[in-house]
C-alpha cells in the first residue's frame, strides 16, 4: 500500500495503491478512455490479448482514492531470453506507462513499479510512456524512438494536397497510373498476417502469429480496422489500425516485395488511410513510433509527419544495459541475415515461438 509522495501532498490527496485485478476491468478502462494521455495499449483487452496468445501474466496496479480509481500502471511480467523476466508497460504496444489523475499520483505508481521490479528481481522495469518520468525516481531514459502524430484536415481532398510534393507526386501516379486502391474488412486479417510475416522475414527479424493479429479482431472489436492496398485484386500491403476516440492509429503493416519499388504501395497507403480517417470523421492521425534514422522513420518524415520525441525510461535491476535488440547492434547481424534467409515454412514455424520473447 502506498500513499502521496509527500506530507503536504497527502494532506490534499490521500489514495492508496494496490494490484488490479480482472474484476477492476470496467473501472480501468473508464479511466483509461477519460485520461488524456490514456490509449488502446493501456486498457483491459490489450492484456487479455497478450495473455491469451503469448501467456504473459498481467501485472497492473490501480490508485484508488476510497472507492474511485484515480490512477493506473498496467504492466506484464514477460520472460526474456536467454533466461530471466522483465516487467514491461506495455509489451507489444508503442505506448504505456503510468496514467494518474494528478502528477503525485503518476509518481507514486511508478514508484510503486518500480519497487515490484525488485521485490521480483527482474532483469528490469521498461516504461514506454509519451512524457518523461520525473527526475526524481532516477530512471534510465532512451532517446531512440519517436512517434509521429498530426491533426487531419477537414477534406479528404486535402489530404493529397498537403503531402509534401515528391510524396505526393508518387501517390497520385499510384492511383492514377496503377490503379491502386484501399479496400476495408476485417477478412482481411489473413492477407495482412502474410504480408507482416514477408516484411519481417525480409528484414531479418521473427513476426508476430497470426493468431495474435485474429485476437486483436476479437478482443477490441469495433475499434479495429483491417485495409488491404490491391492493384487488380492483388494484395500489395496490409494495415491493421486502432480507432482510438478521435484518434487513428495505423499500427501494424506489411509489403508484398517490391510492391512499394513497382507501384509505391506505401505512399499510396497512407495518403489513402488518411482520406478514408477523415471520411470516417477521425481528427488526428497516429503514425506510430520508428526508431531514430531508420528508413521507416525517414519515410515518415518525407509523408509530411513531424517527429515526436518518446521518452521510454528504465528501472534497471539485474540488467544494467538497455535493450539492445535492434538492427543498428552489430551483435545481431548475423543472427538477421541467416533468418532473412530462411524458407518462409520455416519462419512461420518459429516466428510464433519466438515472438514470445520479443514484447
Amino acid at each position: 500500500m502506498t500513499s502521496a509522495s509527500s506530507p503536504e501532498q497527502r494532506a490534499n490527496e490521500d489514495f492508496e495503491i494496490r494490484r488490479l485485478s480482472p474484476e477492476h476491468d470496467e473501472a480501468r478502462d473508464d479511466f483509461v478512455r477519460a485520461h488524456p494521455r490514456g490509449t488502446v495499449f493501456h486498457q483491459s483487452n490489450w492484456r487479455r490479448t497478450v495473455n491469451r496468445v503469448f501467456h504473459h501474466a498481467g501485472w497492473d496496479y490501480g490508485a484508488w482514492r476510497d472507492d474511485e480509481l484515480v490512477g493506473v500502471l498496467p504492466m506484464m511480467r514477460i520472460k526474456a531470453l536467454p533466461r530471466g523476466e522483465n516487467l514491461i508497460s506495455m509489451p507489444y504496444a508503442v505506448y504505456g506507462g503510468a496514467l494518474g489523475q494528478t502528477p503525485a499520483v503518476t509518481e507514486a505508481l511508478l514508484r510503486e513499479g518500480m519497487a515490484e521490479a525488485r521485490r521480483l528481481r527482474v532483469g528490469r522495469l521498461e516504461l514506454r510512456s509519451i512524457d518523461s518520468a520525473p527526475p526524481a525516481l532516477g530512471l534510465v531514459e532512451s532517446d531512440l524512438y519517436s512517434t509521429f502524430v498530426k491533426q487531419l484536415p477537414q477534406t479528404p481532398d486535402e489530404v493529397l494536397a498537403g503531402m509534401p510534393k515528391k510524396s505526393r507526386a508518387e501517390a497520385r501516379k499510384a492511383r492514377n497510373k496503377h490503379r491502386l486502391q484501399l479496400v476495408e474488412g476485417r477478412w482481411y486479417v489473413e492477407d495482412l498476417a502474410r504480408l507482416f510475416t514477408l516484411n519481417k522475414r525480409q528484414l531479418g527479424s521473427p513476426s508476430l502469429p497470426a493468431d495474435f493479429f485474429r485476437t486483436l479482431l476479437e478482443e477490441l472489436g469495433d475499434r479495429v480496422v483491417v485495409h488491404l492496398v490491391v492493384r487488380d485484386r492483388e494484395p500489395l500491403m496490409g494495415i491493421m489500425s486502432f480507432l482510438d476516440g478521435d484518434t487513428l492509429i495505423a499500427y501494424y503493416s506489411g509489403t508484398a516485395p517490391d510492391a512499394d519499388r513497382n507501384f509505391s504501395a506505401s505512399n499510396f497507403a497512407y495518403m489513402a488511410l488518411q482520406e478514408w480517417s477523415v471520411e470516417q470523421g477521425f481528427r488526428v492521425f497516429d503514425f506510430c513510433r520508428s526508431r531514430r534514422d531508420s528508413g521507416a522513420y525517414s519515410f515518415k518524415l518525407h509523408q509530411g509527419f513531424e517527429a515526436i520525441p518518446l521518452h521510454y525510461s528504465y528501472c534497471l535491476v539485474t540488467k544494467q544495459g538497455l535493450p539492445a535488440l535492434t538492427p543498428s547492434n552489430p551483435r545481431t547481424a548475423l543472427l538477421r541475415r541467416t533468418w532473412s534467409r530462411l524458407p518462409l515454412p520455416v519462419v512461420q514455424r518459429l516466428s510464433p515461438m519466438l515472438a514470445r520473447y520479443l514484447a
